[in-house]
């Protein structure tokens, strides 16, 4: 299957990030018309057309959504999402640091918004072919695969933004037989995101965001409506429930 060409049209929430930025400009090179949406309303590549939108302000997500009406996409990813909180505040190491607003912050950033966007996108999607919507999910939140415990609000984040994608594939696999939802895991990528916590990582660990979207797309041109509903890592392999 030809890596992004599958797809005429794509919606990116969240493009002011590493791997945001990188799939906007992978989608762009494959032809594909991208609407890039970001806080400042900036486009990281020419190309695509940059709109504003908040994951915590759900009118915002719904104005977006309005806006493609009239061209809707037919791949919608949401590549958003916090690990440290503007503040400072980092992943917990011990149930002693939980902090209920830190908690809900996280949970709306990387639980609750994409929630909203799948409830504003998902009607747009195309009945009659192949759509797919991804978000960006992290094998931290896989239940049978915790080992270390910690990192409680980004964990739990995680775990229930997977349950919701699986919720979705399942009501939308009712109308949309071609669609997939799935959640992926890109690994450790060279980003805002992962920085702080980059210089314990082993030698050739860390992927450059190109790379990454490069990975992150050919796992989305390999998904089937029989895969919907599942977490996939970078190199397309199930991450466990």
């Amino acid at each position: 299957m030809d890596s992004g060409n599958s797809f005429r049209r794509a919606a990116l929430f969240g493009s002011s990030g590493g791997i945001g930025a990188a799939l906007c400009t992978a989608l762009a090179d494959r032809d594909v018309e991208v609407w890039a949406g970001s806080r400042a309303g900036l486009s990281p590549d020419p190309r695509c057309h940059a709109f504003a939108f908040d994951l915590a302000r759900e009118d915002t997500i719904a104005a977006a959504a309005a806006a493609m009406a009239d061209t809707p996409p037919d791949l919608v990813i949401v590549a958003s999402g916090v690990l440290t909180l503007a503040d400072g505040t980092g992943p917990e190491r011990s149930y002693r640091q939980i902090d209920a607003d830190a908690m809900e912050d996280v949970f709306r950033l990387n639980t609750i918004g994409p929630a909203l966007v799948a409830k504003h996108m998902l009607p747009l999607l195309p009945r009659d072919r192949r759509c797919v919507f991804a978000a960006l999910s992290a094998r931290v939140g896989s239940i049978t695969d915790n080992r270390l415990g910690g990192w409680h609000s980004y964990r739990a984040s995680k775990t229930a933004l997977n349950m919701l994608l699986k919720n979705f594939a399942i009501e939308l696999g009712r109308t949309h037989k071609q669609a997939v939802v799935a959640g992926l895991h890109p690994g450790t990528v060279d980003s805002a995101l992962s920085e702080p916590f980059q210089s314990n990582l082993p030698e050739g660990q860390l992927t450059a965001p190109r790379d990454a979207a490069a990975n992150l797309l050919a796992v989305i041109e390999g998904l089937t409506p029989g895969d919907s509903g599942g977490v996939f890592d970078w190199k397309g392999e199930p991450v466990p429930a």
